[in-house]
């Protein structure tokens, strides 16, 4: 599979999004009722006929901009209601462009076969090279080998195949069903079209080789992508040949490649930082790391919390964590909005070292300044207790981490399971009860729960008649370790 840097930083092709509009047109009166509708479930066409019903203007310039941010945002849905509500009312006579476009929402929400059937209903003129292009998208977004071959095809004997943008479609099919040497194929049949790669072409290119571990054909990419009067290097180019580099061990490449990254990289793009910034924290570079934290925050002025939570995990990776309680400190001042996750990572960074008792430290002044935490803090906390056999205090932990759960997340298994089985083998009946009636609205109780419950029950002189019909309410039958322990009572 490729490189987690590579999807990071590189396939934001067609296969991630297409955006066909340019206009720059700002309307915002309809598009400042529609932006904040933030969850993606909600629809927007009650906004839509709000808006015609109070008589004001449709403008078509303003909704194709509220479809273009919607789908920079990923809410696919909103923008293909806007879409088909134009579509529906008339408010334009869709071109190639708008069909372009409702094509690739309707692949993105409902499927390539929508898209297919859509595509199949334009009229002739309507089928142009932004159409096909836009279905030949969704096929290979949706790993459809076979319709994206044979319908490159048909693109290629209409005229349609001549830009990269098509031929990058299927270099990022192979490269996502991880056929990685056949994307090369791909590039040598563009230059024998005739048609000159791109950026994109040569970084999917590279990152074939890369994922092989073929160094020396990486090179010869890179050399040739280097040599082509068309292209202009950037930043993301070199930093996933440093990426390889580095997996590869191949340390002063590597700098070098991050020099050239470094040299090409705009002042305010933050996520060029954010990558070259991880990166020498892969290769255990403190003071570089440093250094681009600074530069950073002097180029882009602002920081945002992808920033600080790219910089903690990378001082959290070198083990410098005094160094990311400095940091985490000037995210508290930024003005940024508070996400418990960016703490996180510095708990998680001091329980990793065995320093729990700062970790939790660090939870307990959160809480008490009134700002959330969140319980896989909590539960990494309680884990390095259990390694340590400082019971208490992991069974504390736990429960933090009970109070503060969130819908869907489910406690560390085996933290549970220590917790339990010690509370089974010498705490009291009460503490337990109150434990497993708490994690019944997380997790299922289990044949562990019940063993561990008239463990105590026992030992604390109580009747398990109660007990036992409890466990058959919960379909969990006795069985030999569960007799054992019955079998204590007469001892």
């Amino acid at each position: 599979m490729e490189s987690k840097l590579f999807r990071k930083i590189t396939m934001q092709s067609a296969i991630a999004s297409r955006f066909y509009y340019t206009s720059r047109t700002r309307k915002p009166t309809l598009y400042n009722k529609i932006s904040p509708i933030g969850s993606p479930s909600t629809s927007v066409v009650p906004e839509l006929e709000d808006w015609v019903y109070k008589g004001n203007k449709i403008r078509v310039a303003e909704l194709q901009r509220i479809i273009r941010d919607l789908r920079k945002r990923r809410r696919f849905t909103q923008a293909l209601e806007v879409s088909e509500w134009m579509n529906k009312n008339g408010v334009c006579i869709f071109s190639s462009t708008e069909h372009a476009v409702h094509i690739d929402l309707m692949g993105k929400v409902n499927g390539y076969p929508s898209a297919e059937s859509y595509f199949n209903s334009l009229k002739e003129q309507d089928k142009n090279n932004k159409t096909y292009g836009a279905l030949l998208n969704c096929y290979a977004r949706q790993l459809q080998t076979d319709k994206a071959l044979s319908h490159l095809q048909k693109m290629k004997d209409l005229g349609f195949a001549s830009s990269p943008l098509s031929y990058n479609d299927i270099m990022c099919l192979y490269t996502n069903i991880g056929q990685h040497e056949k994307v090369i194929d791909v590039l040598n049949e563009m230059q024998k079209n005739k048609v000159l790669p791109d950026n994109f072409s040569y970084r999917i290119c590279i990152n074939s080789y890369g994922v092989r571990s073929d160094i020396d054909g990486m090179e010869r990419i890179l050399n040739e992508m280097e040599n082509q009067s068309h292209i202009v290097m950037d930043w993301n180019t070199y930093a996933v040949v440093a990426n390889f580099y580095i997996k590869a061990r191949l340390t002063s490449k590597a700098i070098d490649a991050l020099k050239k990254s470094e040299e090409r990289l705009d002042k305010k793009d933050g996520l060029g930082y954010n990558n070259l910034i991880s990166l020498y924290a892969r290769l255990g570079e403190k003071t570089e790391v440093i250094r681009l934290w600074e530069r950073e925050k002097s180029d882009c002025k602002r920081c945002l919390n992808r920033d600080f939570t790219t910089m903690l995990e990378s001082l959290a990776r070198l083990g410098e964590l005094e160094e990311a309680e400095k940091v985490l400190k000037e995210w508290e001042s930024s003005g940024n909005c508070y996400d418990p996750q960016i703490p996180d990572i510095v708990i998680t960074g001091y329980t990793k070292k065995g320093l729990h008792e700062k970790a939790e430290a660090m939870l307990k002044s959160l809480q008490k300044r009134g700002k959330a935490t969140v319980p896989k803090s909590w539960i990494v906390v309680a884990g390095g207790y259990l390694d340590k056999g400082e019971m208490e205090n992991a069974l504390q932990c736990l429960q933090a981490a009970l109070r503060v759960q969130n819908k869907g997340w489910k406690p560390n298994p085996n933290v549970v399971s220590g917790i339990i089985s010690w509370l089974g083998d010498k705490g009291n009946a009460e503490d337990l009860e109150a434990l497993v009636g708490t994690l019944r609205n997380v997790v299922p109780v289990n044949k562990q729960m019940y063993r561990a419950l008239l463990k105590a029950y026992i030992r604390d002189g109580k009747e398990v008649d109660g007990l036992l019909d409890r466990m058959k309410k919960d379909n969990i039958d006795e069985d030999e370790k569960t007799k054992e322990i019955l079998d204590m009572r007469k001892a």
